[in-house]
């Protein structure tokens, strides 16, 4: 099964609020309490014109994820880039509830570790996950990612300041 990743665009703004909506059940328990409009075309064409500015400024690479004949599965964004000594990213993620446990995520993490590490020449990609969502979990480790610690109230999350399971991958050594 084929997954890619590409730049996102706002001509995306339709289609993603119609997967966040289907989405929304499996998503909520993972993700910030989001307002209405999130979930709308003009909320996400909102979404991504902030994401497409923070692209500019060299602070995130905001992509989606397609599965081979251009399907959109989901989201993933390299985020928070931090040049100087310790040039690294954050990477956050999801994938369409009707599409899950068919390998995208992983694919989809290790494509971004790799631009992150090939393109952008950072050494460290991080992903946290809150303790209870096994499914990311899985996806990162599948992907090279190893667990390094616990983070007390790390994110808040549906209202609530949510401990996360901290993930790392370091860029492979030249031989």
């Amino acid at each position: 099964m084929d997954t890619r990743l590409r730049l996102i665009t706002v001509d995306d703004a339709a289609t993603l609020a119609a997967v966040i909506t289907a989405s929304a059940d499996h998503l909520r328990p993972w993700e910030p309490t989001r307002s209405p409009a999130y979930f709308t075309e003009a909320g996400q064409h909102d979404v991504i014109v902030h994401a497409l500015a923070a692209e500019r400024a060299g602070t995130s690479v905001p992509f989606v994820i397609e599965s081979g004949d251009g399907e959109l599965l989901g989201r993933i964004t390299l985020s928070g880039i931090t040049r100087g000594a310790l040039q690294s990213c954050a990477m956050g993620y999801w994938i369409r509830a009707d599409r899950l446990r068919r390998g995208h995520a992983s694919r989809a993490v290790r494509a971004a570790a790799d631009h992150a590490f090939d393109v952008l020449r950072l050494h460290r990609v991080q992903a946290e996950t809150l303790p209870e969502n096994v499914g990311s979990q899985r996806a990162l480790q599948a992907a090279g990612f190893t667990r390094y610690g616990l983070a007390p109230e790390y994110i808040e999350i549906d209202g609530v300041w949510r401990d996360h399971v901290m993930f790392q991958l370091l860029r492979p050594t030249p031989r």
